[in-house]
C-alpha cells in the first residue's frame, strides 16, 4: 500500500460510494453535487465556467446540468447581454440542497481525517494540495 495512486483511487472509489447512499434521497448524483456546490457559491454563472472552475468535461457538464434542470434543482436563463448564452441558476429547491450536500460533505471529511492531530490535518490538506498542484499542468 505504498502506492500513492492505488490509495488515491480506493479513496476516490469509497467516497463517491459515500456520497452515492449519502445523497440518494435528494436525488443528487456524485456528478451533480460539486455543480450543485459551485453553484451555492457562484449563482448564475455559465456552463463553460463551471466546467473550467471544476476542471469537468464541457459535455459532462452540459449532461449533468440538463439531469438537474429535469429535476427542478437548476434552471437555464439567457444571459441578459448575450442572447446567445446561458446562465445557470439554483431553483429554491436546488437552493435547498446546500445543507444536506454540505452535511453529507463534512460527515466525508470527518471520516477521512478521523484519528488525526490538528498538525496532522493540516499536513494532510497541505500534501494533498501540493500534490493537486503537481499535476495541474498535466492535460
Amino acid at each position: 500500500m505504498d502506492n500513492p495512486g492505488r490509495l488515491i483511487s480506493l479513496l476516490y472509489r469509497k467516497a463517491q460510494i459515500y456520497w452515492t447512499h449519502s445523497l440518494k434521497n435528494y436525488r443528487i448524483s456524485t456528478a451533480e453535487y460539486p455543480i450543485l456546490i459551485y453553484l451555492n457559491h457562484q449563482d448564475g454563472v455559465t456552463q463553460e465556467e463551471i466546467a473550467a472552475a471544476l476542471n469537468i468535461d464541457k459535455s459532462a457538464v452540459t449532461r449533468n446540468i440538463q439531469s438537474l434542470c429535469e429535476k427542478g434543482l437548476t434552471e437555464r436563463r439567457k444571459d441578459k447581454e448575450d442572447r446567445r448564452c446561458n446562465r445557470v441558476f439554483l431553483t429554491k429547491e436546488g437552493q435547498e440542497s446546500k445543507e444536506p450536500i454540505e452535511q453529507t460533505r463534512k460527515e466525508w471529511n470527518d471520516i477521512l481525517m478521523k484519528n488525526m492531530s490538528k498538525e496532522e490535518k493540516t499536513l494532510f490538506l497541505q500534501l494533498l494540495m501540493q500534490a493537486a498542484e503537481n499535476i495541474n499542468d498535466i492535460t
